[in-house]
């Protein structure tokens, strides 16, 4: 089956996360179209079993599949570490899948051998040990401190991370002895790119942030070129689906895309 290039980029997390990947997507990519679905109804992701995130992400590929998207980018750690395979078994060849983690785990190999790095990231995303295991797989002598940061997507979500109160949570949780003596810190959540600013302050220089959300539009850029996919039809569009609409998400969507936006509520379970 033939995949349409002209065909949107379907991007999914379970809220604002994501929002930093495609936003990144559209500043490498203005000429591709993106379907945006935010599951707002099950955030976050992070607290959730594997089951629970791996049915919400099958329920979110049937409505992009439906929207004829030509890629599903799964823009959540959480749900890469827990769904990636399924998703992809799911889709089929109806569709291209790609993951956040697959990108920053590229980045490492060619950057990070035989390095010490860092992971901030979900319980469910650090519990899963999926960074671990592909680090261990590369065999390249790199070596990988964990640390699940459970307050910060809470923290992100009710738009509090210029507060000082939170850069004394981030802090906190940076000074925690299981991820010392680093030289590079893997933001392991489509949110933390939203607090980037205030883990640079913390490190002033000495340690390499890895922004996800970066390295994953690259990725995808180049994924598309290969796969002869970018869109060359010059009609270009956005949508942004929800599974529950909050005030808060369409202030969040505006602030990332610098425009008034329509939020499309589109429950995946009645």
């Amino acid at each position: 089956m033939a995949i349409d290039s002209s065909a949107p980029i379907g991007i999914f997390d379970s809220g604002t996360g994501g929002l930093t990947v495609a936003n990144a997507v559209k500043r490498l990519l203005p000429e591709e179209s993106i379907i945006y679905f935010g599951d707002i109804a099950h955030l976050p992701y992070g607290d959730k079993s594997q089951a629970a995130i791996q049915a919400y992400s099958v329920k979110i590929c049937e409505v992009l599949l439906q929207q004829r998207c030509k890629l599903v980018l799964i823009a959540c750690n959480s749900a890469s570490a827990a769904a990636f395979e399924l998703v992809r078994e799911y889709v089929g060849s109806k569709a291209k899948v790609m993951d956040v983690i697959t990108p920053v785990i590229d980045y490492v190999r060619e950057n990070y051998a035989h390095k010490t790095i860092g992971l901030i990231g979900t319980k469910q995303t650090v519990s899963s040990n999926v960074y671990q295991k592909k680090i261990d797989q590369l065999g390249n002598g790199t070596i990988l401190k964990s640390l699940a940061t459970p307050l910060l997507v809470p923290m992100i979500e009710e738009d509090l991370a210029d507060d000082k109160i939170n850069q004394s949570i981030i802090n906190n949780y940076l000074k925690k002895d299981s991820i010392q003596n680093i030289e590079a810190l893997i933001l392991g959540c489509t949110h933390y790119p939203l607090i980037k600013k205030q883990v640079e302050n913390f490190y002033q220089g000495s340690v390499d942030i890895i922004d996800s959300s970066e390295i994953t539009a690259r990725a995808l850029k180049a994924y598309l070129q290969y796969n002869n996919l970018l869109n060359t039809s010059g009609i270009v569009s956005e949508r942004f689906l929800v599974s529950d609409y909050t005030d808060a998400f369409e202030h969040s969507t505006k602030l990332f895309f610098n425009k008034e936006v329509h939020l499309e509520k589109y429950p995946i379970w009645e």
